[in-house]
């Protein structure tokens, strides 16, 4: 059976022969820093958002081999009695840093830095890239929807278009990215992301007529209530619903046909009646396109499926999981890069800065090697790149750090609510440049310029 409180299954095959063989040789227990990037952004986007840091704190906690896990690792002769006997005790002692919960990343970013034993740090490959890669695509497509919608809001309803468990944390990733509220009530009860919803197309299908079930919602859920007006006819709707709850009719759902040109003729037709404040809301296969397709409408606020949980035709946010850095003979950290064609990789472990432009604007990612001189390392890729040789004051402009301390000697020390989450990326979108906003492909918002040297075996 199945165990719901360990996450260690979560893996592939080849990351416990990994450690089998490591063990054998003694490497197992070398130190190492695994680094996770994206070498670009998918689908030509302008900017990436981090998502899936709190679901990944919440997983490492639960990383432990059980007994029945165990069992099954022995039964199908996956690794052997020595490896088995490590996994018993299993527990990830090391240090994690990362880009917080909400904030834009772009090519290259060092998104998250895993240090640890060899062993212990190569076992979280897939759970780190299973959790960020989802969410994150998840969040960027929602963050490219909300400023699409402006300040209208809108509503994740795409539980049903993937996998179950896809879907809670699709939802809260949407949660961060700039959607108001949800339909998945598991998001709501585990993370505290707002729920909405009233009826489908079933229920009015279920009664007599639409004017009883219109009559049956109103008199269950009051006059406040959103009614679906597109079972039969629109207008036949309206006017039905507007005789029942009145002027205080909450809002309307139109899901289906010509969304810009109905909305129209709902808001003419509702302010005829009166209902000059009951909000249209609308929903059917939108995406970031359609929503700012439909910016000119009297539209409210739109709800949003399968487009969502699949990131918009991008599913997977690219990033991988690559060591960077290894324990030598003499016990010092150096420099280990991937050199294979079209993927290669830089050595050494890092820091990253986000440059901040006199006028508020992020200019640069700037990345330099690690160490007590990272910060005046940055500062000099600044000079390099002739800040202020526009006339503007280099003086007012910032470098913020972008990697946080996420874990500690095993211990989490780097949890935060999903309201942070959300607040931080209000925050993060405002400081990317105009450009960066618009929905056509284009390269990333801002350059990442990397400072090394770069070492690498």
């Amino acid at each position: 059976m199945d165990n719901p409180m360990s996450s260690a299954l979560l893996t592939d095959h080849y990351e416990l022969t990994m450690v089998q063989a490591a063990l054998r040789s003694g490497a197992a227990t070398r130190r190492t820093v695994f680094e996770v990037f994206a070498r670009h952004l998918p689908g030509g986007r302008r900017y990436g958002v981090v998502a899936g840091v709190g679901r990944l704190l919440d997983a490492l906690e639960t990383f432990r081999f059980a007994p029945d896990e165990l069992d099954f690792l022995r039964a199908r002769r996956v690794v052997d009695d020595a490896t088995l006997d490590f996994l018993t005790g299993y527990r990830f002692t090391g240090d994690v840093r990362g880009y917080r919960e909400g904030e834009c990343y772009f090519p290259g970013s060092p998104i998250m830095v895993v240090e640890g034993t060899f062993a212990e740090s190569v076992l979280l490959e897939t759970i780190v890239l299973s959790i960020l890669n989802h969410d994150s695509a998840i969040a960027s497509a929602a963050s490219r929807m909300a400023h699409a919608a402006g300040d209208r809001p809108l509503i994740e309803m795409g539980t049903r278009r993937t996998h179950e468990r896809a879907g809670v944390a699709a939802a809260r990733a949407a949660y961060i990215g700039g959607f108001a509220a949800t339909s998945n009530l598991r998001s709501g009860f585990l993370y505290g992301v707002p729920t909405r919803g009233t009826s489908a197309h079933a229920f009015t299908l279920l009664h007599d007529s639409e004017h009883e079930a219109f009559e049956t919602q109103i008199a269950s859920l009051g006059a406040s209530t959103t009614l679906l007006i597109d079972t039969y006819d629109v207008h036949t709707a309206v006017r039905s619903a507007v005789e029942l709850a009145g002027p205080e009719l909450g809002a309307v759902r139109i899901d289906s046909g010509d969304l810009a040109t109905a909305a129209v003729e709902v808001r003419a037709l509702l302010d005829s009646l009166g209902a000059t404040k009951t909000r249209i809301m609308v929903t059917g296969d939108l995406d970031e396109y359609s929503i700012a397709a439909l910016a000119a409408a009297p539209v409210d606020g739109y709800g949003v499926g399968t487009s969502l949980v699949t990131g918009s035709g991008v599913p997977t946010a690219a990033m991988v999981y690559k060591m960077v850095a290894r324990q030598d003979a003499g016990g010092e950290l150096r420099p280990v890069a991937k050199r294979s064609v079209g993927k290669p990789s830089r050595g050494g472990v890092k820091e990253a800065f986000r440059r901040i432009g006199p006028d508020g604007h992020a200019t640069a990612e700037i990345v330099v090697c690690a160490g007590p001189d990272a910060t005046r390392r940055a500062e000099e890729v600044v000079l390099d790149l002739g800040e202020g040789q526009d006339g503007a004051d280099p003086g007012r402009s910032a470098q913020r750090p972008m990697l946080a301390e996420l874990v500690k000697d095993g211990k989490i020390v780097g949890r935060e609510s999903v309201e942070a989450a959300r607040r931080r990326h209000t925050e993060a979108m405002a400081e990317l440049p105009p450009e960066a906003h618009h929905l056509s492909r284009g390269y990333a918002a801002i350059p990442t310029v990397f400072a090394g040297p770069w070492g690498g075996s």
